[in-house]
């Protein structure tokens, strides 16, 4: 069975989540999960790249359709990118079950489906 659904994660710089949403909402993005994280900073590359990176981080968690993903990447990336205040990374993974989001067609996901 073909996975329907990838999942967003973007770790970014305490408080830039407004960012990410926008991005993410301009692709199609329905909403999100924001979760408070802390990162580890390796002081060397700080010192190398001449950025100032920020340990009090926060993780947006999306799901979004397959064929969303990569305008919501792009979007994520344009808003809230490493070039930006909030110096955001992002990855995706595939999801393989989902109930209780609602889908582009505005229908619930569920078990009876």
């Amino acid at each position: 069975m073909e996975n329907k659904y990838e999942l967003v994660v973007v770790i970014i710089n305490n408080g830039f989540t407004d960012l990410v949403m926008e991005g993410a909402r301009a692709a199609g993005a329905r909403g999100g999960t924001v979760l408070h994280a802390r990162g580890t900073t390796n002081h060397d590359n700080e010192k190398f790249f001449g950025i100032s990176l920020q340990s009090d981080k926060e993780m947006v968690l999306i799901i979004v359709e397959k064929e969303l993903k990569d305008a919501v990447m792009k979007e994520v990336y344009k808003k809230a990118g490493l070039s930006t205040k909030g110096q955001g990374i992002a990855f995706t993974m595939p999801v393989e079950d989902v109930v209780g989001i609602i889908t582009s067609n505005d229908t619930v996901k569920g078990l009876e489906d």
